[in-house]
This record gives C-alpha cells, sequence and structure tokens, in this order.
C-alpha cells in the first residue's frame, strides 16, 4: 500500500512553484508568516487549487502581481469603482 502526497509543497506557491517563504510551513524563525500582514483578494485566493487552500501559502510576487493587476480607483472597501 503507498501513501498518497500532496500534490503540492507547502513551502511553494501553489500557483507559480516558486519558494514562498511561509514561516509556519518551513524551518524558518518562529513567529507569524510575512502573508498575516497581507490582504489578498478574493480573485487571487479563487485561482488556488483546491487542494492547496489553507496548506500552502502564495508568494509575495504572486500578490504583487495580483495587486498591479487591479484596476485604478478601485476601493476594495466598498467592492466597486470609485
Amino acid at each position: 500500500m503507498s501513501l498518497l502526497l500532496p500534490a503540492f509543497d507547502p513551502c511553494r506557491c501553489p500557483l507559480c512553484g516558486q519558494p514562498n517563504a511561509c514561516a509556519m510551513a518551513g524551518a524558518s524563525a518562529p513567529g507569524p508568516c510575512w502573508c498575516v500582514r497581507v490582504n489578498f483578494s478574493a480573485d487571487l485566493l479563487a485561482q488556488l487549487p483546491e487542494a492547496a487552500r489553507n496548506k500552502a501559502c502564495i508568494c509575495a510576487a504572486c500578490v504583487a502581481a495580483s495587486e498591479d493587476n487591479k484596476p485604478q480607483g478601485e476601493d476594495p472597501s466598498k467592492g466597486e469603482a470609485a
């Protein structure tokens, strides 16, 4: 009988495959991950494969790229263009 391994590495971004620098997944310094100080858009989170949700951090580069692709003048608190 073989064990099933996850289809993702919790130390890698599930979107691009690059290291995600997750403090909670790796052997890095104890403490909260950098991602706890970041707001992830619903659109970005919707891109995650179901198997990786709540199990692997999106990397800072993918977060930044999603911010760069936001329409100008959008007010995220209102959910519509300003």
